[in-house]
């Protein structure tokens, strides 16, 4: 059997691809900042508990750095330094304003990766800073000197870059770039850019530095619906890291989630980070019983509508294979797919519903039921999760074949 036919997504692919020699297969890297940015979304707030918990899940799900801020709080403190201290495979990154006194704190907390941000727009140094460009840069390069004089790894966040004067952005990384600094975070903090901006942005800064020295996370903020994409667009001109949250929480509408990321990645993008995707749907219910917030039915992955089909076409489809409206099963992120019967339901779905009940599946049966239940006005009546038998019986070719309407 050719790739083609094996492949319900071949042709997705190509045009994915369409103009390079093959797919780009460097891994890209996931932070995950949901102890970080995660807890500036409204109503978030964890335990020390929690955090160490999320940090132990987000490193047995495969991610390679874990952000969180000690100088928050004393508890924030208290949960960088335990954390760091499980030795854990994803670095721990503890984020911190560009002061030489939030060092010192994740200093005492042994930390060995620290993350340090300045806002350095026209608009965040004159409203939030109060300060000149100059004044900026001698304070970030001060910072930055610091951090390497301590022999920590670091990262310096670009605060509002996608609205900084380009001269300036590339000087700023230029420095950093020259001082050993190991990462340069380009963010879109206000989700202003789109994907195409986003790729010029990216490349700018990339085609101005030393990549073998320094390298470049995306961090892309959802205002408006593109912070995934435009991660990805930032990806495509030159980074390699992505910061996400589970769920996409953050500040105002949050960032990139880290279901959606790291499906695009694996599925999409063709990275291999050895992610354990089956662990997408119980990180997003944890999160959601942490903070008591609801996971929208809707949330791409790991919803309850991810899976759940209900026009009568497209039961009939999925009822004989799902690859027709499913590009990723839905066990290999740790959702069910799930069945809807209502007014929408058609011939072939009253047919499926009736064979489960045991009942006769004939066509005048099914066509029956199938007007019954649209008369009924009710919209949907029943929504089936899969178990595995039935799983199995769909998966197997169990489709149910209308048979003829007797004479």
């Amino acid at each position: 059997m050719s790739l083609k036919s094996e492949d319900p997504n071949y042709y997705a692919h190509q045009y994915n691809w369409m103009g390079q020699t093959g797919p780009d297969t460097k891994k890209i890297r996931i932070l995950d900042s949901t102890l970080r940015e995660g807890e500036q979304h409204p109503g978030v707030s964890f335990t020390i508990k929690q955090r160490i918990q999320i940090a132990w899940m987000l490193d047995s799900f495969g991610v390679d750095q874990i952000e969180i801020s000690p100088v928050v709080s004393p508890d924030h403190f208290e949960a960088t330094k335990t954390i760091i201290k499980q030795d854990l495979r994803a670095d721990i990154i503890a984020h911190t304003r560009a002061l030489k006194s939030d060092i010192d704190i994740a200093i005492d907390c042994n930390a060995t990766w620290i993350a340090t941000y300045m806002g350095i727009s026209d608009i965040h140094l004159s409203a939030k800073l109060k300060i000149t460009r100059e004044e900026a840069k001698i304070r970030a390069l001060e910072v930055a000197d610091y951090i390497k004089a301590h022999g920590m790894k670091a990262r310096f966040t670009m605060e509002d870059a996608s609205r900084t004067e380009p001269e300036f952005l590339i000087e700023m990384c230029k420095e950093m770039n020259k001082r050993g600094i190991e990462r340069i975070s380009i963010p879109d903090t206000v989700g202003i850019m789109r994907p195409r901006g986003m790729h010029n942005l990216v490349k700018m800064v990339y085609d101005n530095i030393d990549t073998t020295k320094t390298s470049i996370d995306v961090h892309c903020h959802n205002d408006v619906g593109l912070a995934l994409a435009n991660a990805l667009a930032g990806c495509e001109a030159g980074a390699d890291q992505i910061h996400t949250t589970i769920d996409g929480f953050g500040e105002r509408t949050g960032i990139p989630s880290l279901a959606e990321a790291a499906v695009a990645l694996t599925l999409i993008y063709k990275s291999n980070n050895n992610l354990r995707l089956h662990m997408l749907r119980d990180l997003s219910k944890t999160i959601a019983e942490y903070v008591n917030l609801r996971i929208p039915e809707s949330k791409p992955i790991v919803g309850d509508s991810a899976y759940k089909h209900k026009a009568g076409t497209h039961l009939a489809a999925i009822l004989r294979n799902p690859a027709a409206y499913e590009i990723i099963e839905p066990r290999i992120v740790g959702n069910r797919r799930k069945i809807v019967f209502g007014e929408l339901a058609g011939k072939n779905g009253a047919a499926y519903l009736l064979s489960l009940l045991g009942l006769k599946t004939g066509k005048e049966e099914a066509e029956t039921l199938a007007y019954g239940l649209k008369e009924l006005r009710m919209g949907d009546i029943l929504e089936l999760y899969l178990d595995d038998r039935l799983e199995r019986k769909i998966l197997n070719d169990a489709a149910v074949k209308l048979s003829p309407a007797k004479e």
